[in-house]
């Protein structure tokens, strides 16, 4: 997926962009989802195959994914279906080293010929690249942990809910918005089931079962007479839960500007889908932006695609060695930097962390795709940046001997490679909550949601939008704003953090389709944070041409 695409999905939600994002794997009556075709005796046989013929052919290292990966994808419009989409894709994947080199094969055929032939032309591919290897692969160790499952801890899964029952909550949804005065709206669902198995020749047989979930709408508001639209998003995120999420609890729900709702571990899409209609209906009429330096009140479904673009990605060690470089750039928080011990990321508010075990999210797994356990580990420390994102062959270039565990491929055909994690944003340790934080403020402007962005391929320079506005004054919120856009670089807008609200407001952004590598691949990643105050920061109007 390009990253123009992410923009059009996680931004704005909209179903003419959702039905063109790639469906993995082939179309199947949505009976298939409950049903199981191989049991954990089943595979590890079958894994077997592949490490013994691996060994047998002069492999020092194999590893071998055997998957299933099952997506559903419903889209509505107003009163109508526009779509039901159900694929299964169902393979194996096998990577060795033989003379120092990587080699990958992957098929769909999945018996013991096929996962055997499969292996053997993974072994051929490795020698014939080790003629142009000039460096051995050097892998970080990683401990056997024999026959050991995970799984997400969800409540109940989505499969199991008919899909009547989904399109009549889209259908709610988009009721709750056009009664309330919106133009055109749509509605989406989308959900995701990795079952992956995962052995290696160390003797390691991982069974894991992930799950994933992601509600979105786009309403519109339109000014006939004058011409005029304003379009608002929804304010889920994507989440590595169930259904349950869909469910939602009056304790999730945080009050926001304007009577809107914010919403932390469960949604509530009806009442989220009305409120979008009179914020949509609001904004026709609202004032567009004074140019000029503001304080920067950012929530965190905002916030989120912020840490992304200007921390997640930057500190991945592919990119900041050079070996990722021409899918969206390579990275300006280059080794020496982190070297120095002292390169200073941020203010001393900002601690940032990579977590693959944080509930909730979604690239929380218990194991990543070359079988090193999950943790959690600093990247930015009281603001000085500690540590990068790197997996088993990487590892050694920090002086390091452990992988940070966050390997992953986007399905069993696709080969493993460095992927981010989960970064989040540390909640401040003091009780501040959002509406303290709007009290302090004496020229400020509030955001919510995830806007449009831009930024250089050093991931330095940027500029972020967002879903809505409003402006601060005296420390209290006067009214919605438009044409609202800040402009900054990496180290000055982290370094112009000053506080950050307490663990109670602390909520996660996430993205289902976040690209890299090519051939590119997707995968799923959550941000987590509390509203944060930025002092300071240049603002512009988005509206206004020079």
């Amino acid at each position: 997926m390009r990253r123009r695409d992410f923009v059009q999905i996680a931004g704005l939600g909209m179903a003419g962009a959702a039905l063109s994002i790639p469906m993995i794997g082939n179309a199947v009556p949505v009976q298939r989802f409950l049903e199981s075709p191989l049991d954990v005796a089943q595979k590890k046989q079958l894994a077997d195959v592949a490490l013994n013929a691996a060994k047998a052919n002069g492999a020092t290292y194999a590893d071998v994914r055997i998957g299933r990966y099952l997506n559903q994808y419903v889209f509505t419009r107003e009163t109508r279906v526009q779509n039901i989409v159900n694929t299964e894709s169902f393979g194996v994947g096998i990577r060795v080293i033989a003379n120092g080199t990587w080699g990958f094969a992957s098929t769909n055929e999945v018996n013991p010929a096929g996962i055997q032939k499969a292996t053997m032309q993974a072994v051929s591919i490795a020698k014939a690249n080790s003629k142009f290897q000039t460096d051995p692969v050097k892998l970080a160790p990683v401990q056997s942990y024999g026959e050991v499952s995970w799984k997400s801890p969800i409540e109940k899964s989505a499969f199991e809910v008919p899909v009547s029952e989904k399109v009549d909550l889209l259908l709610a949804a988009n009721a709750a918005a056009m009664d309330a005065g919106a133009s055109f709206v749509n509605s989406n669902l989308f959900m995701v089931n990795e079952q992956k198995y995962f052995a290696s020749t160390e003797g390691s047989y991982i069974d894991q079962d992930v799950h994933r979930i992601w509600p979105t709408f786009n309403v519109n508001a339109v000014n006939r007479a004058e011409g005029k639209f304003k379009s608002r998003s929804a304010m889920s995120a994507p989440m590595g839960m169930g259904w349950e999420y869909m469910l939602p609890k009056e304790s999730d729900k945080l009050e926001g500007p304007g009577g809107m709702k914010l919403y932390k571990n469960s949604y509530d899409i009806v009442e989220d889908a009305k409120t979008a209609a009179l914020q949509a209906k609001e904004m026709l009429d609202a004032k567009s932006v004074d140019p000029g330096k503001y304080t920067m009140v950012l929530e965190p479904n905002h916030l989120g695609l912020t840490i992304h673009e200007s921390v997640g990605h930057p500190l991945e060690l592919d990119r900041v060695l050079g070996y990722e470089a021409n899918y969206a750039g390579t990275s300006f928080a280059t080794l020496d930097k982190w070297k120095s011990g002292d390169f200073n990321y941020g203010s001393k508010e900002v601690n940032i962390f990579a977590d693959k075990l944080q509930p909730g999210s979604l690239g929380a797994v218990g194991y990543d795709d070359e079988g090193v356990k999950t943790k959690r580990w600093d990247l930015i420390k009281d603001g000085i940046l500690v540590n990068y994102e790197a997996i088993r062959d990487q590892v050694h270039i920090l002086g390091q001997n452990e992988s940070h565990g966050c390997c992953y491929a986007q399905t069993w055909q696709d080969v493993q490679f460095q992927r981010m994690p989960n970064v989040s944003l540390a909640p401040g340790k003091e009780k501040y909550s959002s509406a303290d934080m709007i009290k302090d403020v004496e020229k400020g402007i509030y955001i919510a949601g995830r806007g449009s962005y831009s930024i250089d391929q050093q991931r330095y320079n940027f500029q972020f939008g967002g879903t809505v506005f409003y402006e601060i004054k005296n420390g209290e919120i006067v009214g919605m704003l438009n044409d609202v856009a800040y402009q900054s670089n990496t180290q000055e807008f982290w370094n112009s953090c000053v506080k950050i609200c307490d663990e109670n407001d602390y909520r996660m952004f996430g993205s289902f389709f976040d690209g890299k590598g090519q051939p590119s691949q997707v995968s799923a990643v959550s941000h987590g944070s509390s509203t944060t105050r930025f002092d300071g920061v240049n603002v512009i109007n988005t509206g206004r041409t020079i």
